[in-house]
């Protein structure tokens, strides 16, 4: 890959990056070498951000334990154990690059910034957490790390091998590490020259080299195209006030996330997918699917968009404010609020965004609510419904009722039962699948009986003939009736073909 890193130098020299790595893997200070120091029961406390426990297994002082009391439990220490864990890298460098610091509360050295393992290859630098600096507001330009919505972004991208790959809004870089292990180039932007420079030092300790590029959204790559697209965008809903670069866009409402789908289609090569968070405004009088799909209209891109979560205007404030803790600013709360009523926005989603390029004249697109537990990656079930959608589009209704279906792996079937003056009657039953998305469907005796018989051997239409013989229906009735049933089944992974 080109190294575009220069312009946006690491906190640290190269030598001093070597320096870094050799002392933390030196250490074991990675996810693993963590937690069989803590054992389970503190390192469940610490992710709860009780550090009890913890401190009492780090009593010592060796280099593993005070980078642990240092950048796990946010403890001043003293200066000589952490010249000692740090190690090759000279304490004068780390002091230098801001990776330690004096502490305003006494002698000795405190964090800097967030060094924090992810998993048991990888560091990602970021500035230090609120809730581990006294629940001090952030600053405007704060970059976050590792947190729920990089994680659920990082899960959710298929990790096919790519040519291109693009992380839009970066912040200090983890999308980017990921597409590094599956994309011969990345490229990752940011607003904010700050967030850069911790995405140059995420990268340069981790051994990847990224092209570095500053600007708005997709400004700093106007003209070009990749084979895949990612974003953790600063998506927070509101009245355009930015305050926070990692969280306000300085848009109105969902405006962002309405940009982003426009800018897709001149983002992606042919079979190019993009991926992002979003939220969106559940608006009094108007439907959020219709909202979030006139996203989509247009832009001749197969699009899947998924709920996953919804919350009222009032927990809504009162989270993003708590999350940059501002503390419980009631003139903040409430011109944000009011400006929730003027707009009738009554709540707002999150969920997932996917769309690619196809080039089909018919584009397929789908805007649903997930709420149900997904079995990870998630990334591979996103995938496997596109799959799916382009075995069914190649498809008309002979070719489909001509096809050989079989049941998916662990269906569950659940009936509903009320009891009455003939005894027992069924008043509903379900299908449910086990594993990947684990959708449920209502389905009547008849489809019932189609998804028990479908095991591979037979076509669809000879067995909806056997069907129509033994419910005495006429079989082009059936048929006609089975082909949006099988569509459906079929994208929700419960049948599936061969």
């Amino acid at each position: 890959m080109t190294d575009d890193t220069t312009d946006y130098p690491a906190l640290l020299d190269a030598a001093g990056i070597d320096q870094l790595r050799t002392a933390l893997t030196a250490a074991r200070f990675t996810s693993t070498g963590i937690a069989e120091r803590l054992g389970p029961q503190a390192t469940s406390a610490v992710a709860r951000n009780d550090h009890r426990e913890a401190l009492r297994r780090t009593a010592d002082s060796d280099p593993l334990a005070t980078l642990i009391r240092l950048f796990v439990c946010a403890q001043t220490e003293p200066a000589d154990t952490v010249a000692a864990a740090l190690a090759p890298l000279s304490l004068a460098d780390a002091l230098a690059a801001g990776l330690v610091e004096q502490s305003p509360d006494g002698p000795g050295l405190r964090q800097g910034v967030d060094l924090e393992p992810y998993g048991d290859a990888w560091w990602v630098i970021s500035d230090v957490p609120s809730h581990l600096r006294a629940g001090q507001p952030l600053a405007a330009d704060h970059v976050l790390g590792i947190g729920g919505s990089s994680t659920t972004l990082a899960g959710a991208v298929h990790r096919r091998p790519v040519g291109t790959a693009l992380d839009l809004g970066t912040g200090c870089g983890v999308q980017a590490l990921h597409l590094a292990g599956h994309a011969d180039r990345v490229t990752a932007t940011d607003l904010s020259a700050r967030a850069l420079r911790f995405a140059a030092t995420t990268a340069a300790l981790n051994g990847q080299r990224w092209e570095l590029l500053h600007g708005d959204l997709t400004a700093p790559v106007a003209g070009r195209r990749f084979d895949l697209v990612v974003s953790n965008p600063p998506f927070v809903v509101g009245p355009g006030t930015a305050t926070h670069t990692y969280r306000d866009s300085g848009r109105i409402g969902d405006g962002i996330c309405a940009e982003l789908a426009a800018a897709a289609p001149d983002l992606l090569t042919d079979g190019g997918t993009m991926h992002y968070l979003a939220n969106w405004m559940h608006v009094a009088g108007e439907d959020w699917i219709e909202r979030v799909a006139g996203w989509l209209a247009g832009t001749g891109l197969d699009g899947w968009v998924i709920q996953r979560e919804v919350a009222d205007p009032v927990s809504y404030v009162n989270l993003w404010l708590a999350d940059a803790s501002e503390g419980p600013d009631a003139h903040r709360a409430a011109a944000w609020l009011d400006w929730f009523d003027a707009q009738k926005v009554e709540a707002v989603g999150f969920g997932l965004v996917t769309l690619r390029r196809s080039g089909h004249a018919d584009p397929v697109v789908r805007v649903e609510e997930l709420r149900q537990q997904v079995a990870p990656p998630l990334g591979d079930r996103v995938d496997e419904w596109f799959t799916r959608q382009d075995w069914l589009r190649a498809r008309d209704a002979a070719g489909l009722l001509d096809a050989r279906y079989r049941a998916a792996d662990g269906l569950r079937l659940q009936q509903e039962a009320g009891i009455g003056d003939d005894g027992w009657a069924v008043d509903r039953q379900t299908v449910t699948l086990t594993d990947g998305l684990r959708w449920t469907e209502e389905i009547d005796p008849l489809v019932l009986a189609v998804v028990g018989g479908c095991d591979g051997r037979l076509p669809m239409r000879e067995q909806l003939s056997l069907l129509a013989l033994a419910h005495d229906v006429p079989e082009h009735e059936l048929a006609e009736a089975a082909v949006p049933v099988l569509a459906r089944l079929v994208e929700r992974g419960i049948l599936l073909p061969g």
